[in-house]
């Protein structure tokens, strides 16, 4: 269902950037799940360059039953600019989650003013899908814009509407990342790469997929996922696991599996 997205993704990546492969271990790279009707197959990417720290994306295909493409982009410690995050899931086709943002850094005014209110045009010529849902997992103040898609959206409008949207975002974040000026004091370039730290072990003691993960390809391995790949500036702590069990079952209980 969303591999247009994918492919757009990697053709605008590798159009615009020289990127070097980062390899994963090969059951991390690819895993498959035999579960009668519920298999399914998910594989990831990774890449860097000199503006990308990081750039990952995953697509779990499941048939019918479930697809879920993921990206995260982690730009280069030299640049103070939102990270880019998406999240497109479906489950049999019938609830379909659509969730694109620039995930700001820091929360202060100025840092709105210049990374987050150019958003809004582009934001209000989507307002169908900003539906302002509410969150079951995160903090919608914390890594999260004001201007953020977050949509239940019909299967109908995915490679129309959804791709449209999907399009601009992708656009204007890779224009917002050219004009950007690199920081060059290293006290600068230190408080990001604390911020993204943060971003990452905040976002792995939350992340709700953790459930769907280990459903499909066991624990151990959604915990290596996890830790190895998706945040791996992330540290597990001792309340992690009973917090994110409760999100999974949450998760769980809002999408069927």
């Amino acid at each position: 269902m969303y591999k247009p997205f994918q492919k757009h993704l990697e053709e605008e990546i590798h159009r615009r950037f020289d990127l070097q492969p980062m390899p994963l271990p090969d059951d991390l790279e690819r895993q498959v799940s035999e579960r009668g009707k519920n298999s399914a197959t998910i594989q990831s990417w990774c890449y860097s360059c000199s503006q990308l720290r990081k750039l990952r994306y995953t697509y779990i295909d499941g048939g019918t039953a479930i697809q879920v493409f993921n990206s995260v982009i982690y730009p280069s410690h030299h640049y103070d600019i939102p990270l880019l995050g998406i999240d497109l899931l479906s489950f049999n086709r019938r609830r379909n989650v659509v969730v694109i943002d620039f995930q700001p850094l820091f929360r202060d005014a100025d840092y709105q003013a210049k990374y987050i209110e150019p958003m809004r045009k582009m934001y209000e010529s989507f307002d169908d899908l900003a539906q302002n849902l509410g969150m079951k997992f995160y903090d919608a103040n914390q890594y999260f814009s004001k201007y953020l898609i977050f949509a239940k959206a019909e299967a109908d409008i995915v490679p129309t509407r959804v791709m449209e949207a999907f399009k601009v975002y992708v656009n204007k974040y890779f224009l917002m990342l050219e004009e950007a000026t690199p920081l060059t004091e290293p006290s600068d370039i230190q408080r990001i790469v604390q911020a993204q730290k943060d971003y990452d072990q905040y976002s792995a003691e939350r992340d709700p997929a953790h459930g769907l993960f280990s459903s499909y390809f066991g624990h151990e391995w959604a915990e290596r996922f996890l830790y190895e790949f998706l945040f791996e500036d992330a540290r597990p702590v001792e309340t992690t696991v009973g917090r994110r069990r409760s999100y999974a079952i949450s998760y769980r209980s809002a999408t069927g599996h």
